[in-house]
């Protein structure tokens, strides 16, 4: 097997560059989303909603790389390589994180998730993708220590905890940060819709396999109009757009840098959560929230 090809990453300017722009917009779509699936949720069994949102996800994904970029045929070892990214990175992720959210707090859940952009970076360097400079290291501490407090605020009680919930979660950490270094890895040859498109569909059948079981007893008197509404709007644009964003972002900027980005969508959820379902913020949060931000701010600055 040939060693794959990695981008030269170039070193980040200190104005805001369209990726910064990019990668926000995905931090505020992810970090909105766990508002509008816990809403779905209350009348939508997890594995049923998790099922549906990607079968929808999954074929807009692929009608989009059709109008696109059209068919064309990959190497069979790229293809290989995209296919096991769509099993870790989309068919163990989501099920580890959708039953795992279903068995501990949503406070536990945040606070193991804090270690995705810790793991994203270690695994980086290991596989020679990214380098740890000085700069990312504090910028990766600082975001880790706020989204711990932001997280850390909210207690928890609801909804209690349970180890298997707590180590699907960090299953779930584990799957994003390989998906997350391993489409780095692919080469600049095949663009990021592919890789996100192909990807996705490899990974679609075990989703959706694993909630058959809820949709077939599924009671659809019973769901809300707005649990349906929050189906389609998690998978086109959370799924589809951001993941797509995600993927042509990442392979510009770098893994770490973007992996960064990720520990300012509990600050968005937290904010979502106040604006809609009244959940106001600690101090402890407004603190998490200044040192996500000083976090990136920081890993902007050159080594």
């Amino acid at each position: 097997m040939s060693t794959p090809t990695t981008a030269v990453v170039p070193a980040p300017s200190r104005g805001i560059s369209a990726s910064d722009l990019a990668i926000v917009g995905v931090v505020i779509a992810w970090g909105t989303n766990y508002t509008v699936v816990k809403e779905a949720m209350e009348t939508l069994p997890p594995l049923a909603f998790m099922s549906l949102r990607f079968t929808i996800a999954a074929l807009a994904m692929g009608a989009l790389l059709l109008g696109v970029e059209g068919w064309k045929p990959l190497p069979r070892p790229v293809f290989l390589k995209l296919l096991g990214l769509g099993l870790v990175g989309n068919t163990v992720y989501q099920v580890c994180f959708i039953v795992g959210l279903a068995n501990t707090s949503v406070a536990n859940s945040g606070m193991l998730t804090a270690v995705t952009p810790v793991l994203v970076a270690t695994l980086g360097a290991v596989f020679g993708v990214d380098r740890l400079t000085r700069p990312l290291i504090a910028a990766l501490a600082l975001g880790v220590v706020g989204m711990l407090l932001v997280l850390g605020g909210r207690g928890a009680s609801e909804h209690g905890a349970s180890l298997i919930g707590d180590g699907l979660i960090v299953g779930a950490s584990l799957c994003w940060a390989i998906y997350t270094v391993g489409i780095r890895t692919v080469g600049p040859e095949v663009s990021a819709l592919r890789i996100t498109a192909i990807s996705m569909l490899t990974g679609a059948p075990g989703v959706v396999l694993v909630g058959v079981p809820e949709l077939l007893r599924l009671e659809t008197e019973n769901i809300r109009a707005g649990a349906w509404a929050g189906v389609v709007y998690s998978a086109l644009v959370p799924l589809v757009l951001a993941y797509f964003t995600w993927g042509r972002t990442v392979q510009k900027v770098g893994s770490s840098r973007a992996g960064l980005y990720n520990t300012g969508i509990p600050v968005v959820a937290a904010l979502t959560a106040w604006a809609v379902r009244g959940e106001q913020p600690t101090w402890m949060q407004v603190l998490g929230a200044g040192l996500v931000l000083s976090g990136v701010l920081l890993s902007r600055r050159k080594s």
